[in-house]
């Protein structure tokens, strides 16, 4: 088989859930299957890092498709020419986008459909582009794969899209998320929150993942609970938005938040391993793979009870509502004075990740490539 990979989100030190989710599939899908090869599409130069096999022949089509009008250019008349040239078995696309002038098979991995519940939540020309192009992806697709049994519920609802087109290929976790012992998270402390517990958010700083009511609620909980505890948010402020700047400058206890940016995968599981919870309260997720991280981390995880989040954490972790203040404070209250309520959610979550890994997300991308395939 000949299968044309759109690879543009494979960015040197600059992954994000897609991206990760790119990397660890073709990572493992390209060594398993020598036999067959794999054209890597990818908008700028690459890193080889990225070119996990000898069966992968890369290719840099311009423009940089960083914009509705490039990615309109980009997938519609670069990758069209190519998939027209080289007439592959399939098209498979980790981020969903699909070439519409091209009569080839196509695989769409479409995540969530966020934009359409929340367009309010993503910049104009962002929101115009997904609402207009996505329906028709997902029309085009040959069959479509998603991460969790919501989104494909969610898909096909909105798009009109019968389910059995739809394959649920659940996210994994990087295996280097482990436990560390209290030495380790002694010293991630000393490092990341000035020695002191902490909960932790790890996450774009998007308006849906809800970080102004997380704000507000860790200022209740400061205020029920006078302690040294601080606030660690990892991630960019990908969509720093006046709402979420005026809560953060209205905060009581804005001292005790603390941003890291983005940090190392070392880094990252150690402040994992030494949080207090991971605070993961999203209004809207397609999976959600910190809470996966958290888990094993050891870390006890506070979620949302709405859209993927219930199914991926399932009793494993405290479910609250994500739009209310008072419910997020309470089980940051909760998890903070019950360590046996910890405890617990620890051996819970160590059970729960268990069903999760990328080798098995890798194995159901490939079914559903084969199906894609054979249709």
């Amino acid at each position: 088989m000949e299968i044309v990979v759109n690879t543009r989100l494979l960015l040197k030190n600059k992954l994000e859930g897609i991206g990760w989710f790119t990397f660890e599939t073709l990572k493992r899908i390209t060594n398993d299957h020598p036999d067959d090869h794999f054209v890597f599409l990818f908008d700028r130069d690459f890193d080889e890092d990225f070119i996990f096999s000898d069966n992968i022949t890369p290719l840099i089509l311009s423009p940089q498709a960083r914009h509705p009008i490039l990615y309109y250019l980009w997938f519609e008349f670069s990758v069209a020419a190519i998939l027209n040239r080289l007439k592959p078995d399939l098209f498979l696309s980790p981020d969903g986008y699909l070439s519409l002038k091209s009569n080839c098979k196509q695989l769409a991995v479409i995540h969530d459909i966020n934009y359409e519940h929340y367009p309010m939540d993503v910049p104009f020309l962002e929101r115009k582009y997904y609402q207009h192009f996505f329906p028709k992806f997902a029309q085009k697709a040959t069959r479509i794969a998603t991460v969790s049994e919501f989104s494909k519920k969610d898909i096909a609802g909105t798009y009109n899209i019968d389910p059995s087109k739809i394959d649920v290929v659940y996210n994994g976790c990087n295996e280097s998320y482990t436990a560390i012992d209290y030495e380790e998270q002694q010293q991630t402390k000393l490092k990341f929150s000035q020695n002191c517990d902490y909960f932790l958010f790890v996450g774009a700083l998007h308006p849906r993942k809800n970080i102004s009511r997380l704000f507000q609620a860790f200022d209740k909980f400061k205020n029920d609970q006078p302690s040294t505890v601080k606030l660690v948010i990892v991630g960019v402020k990908y969509y720093w938005t006046r709402e979420i700047k005026h809560t953060y400058l209205n905060m009581k206890h804005k001292e005790d938040v603390i941003f890291t940016g983005r940090l190392s995968t070392e880094d990252l599981k150690n402040v994992l391993g030494s949080a207090l919870a991971m605070t993961y309260v999203p209004y809207f997720e397609g999976f959600g793979i910190p809470i996966l991280e958290a888990m094993n981390c050891d870390t006890p995880v506070i979620t949302s009870n709405i859209t993927s989040m219930p199914e991926v954490a399932q009793d494993a972790a405290l479910l609250v509502d994500p739009f209310s203040v008072e419910s997020i404070a309470n089980a940051m209250l909760y998890i903070y004075k019950d360590e046996d309520m910890r405890n617990k959610l620890i051996q819970k979550g160590r059970k729960r990740k268990l069903d999760f890994s990328w080798d098995k997300t890798a194995t159901a991308l490939w079914e559903s490539i084969e199906k894609a395939v054979n249709e």
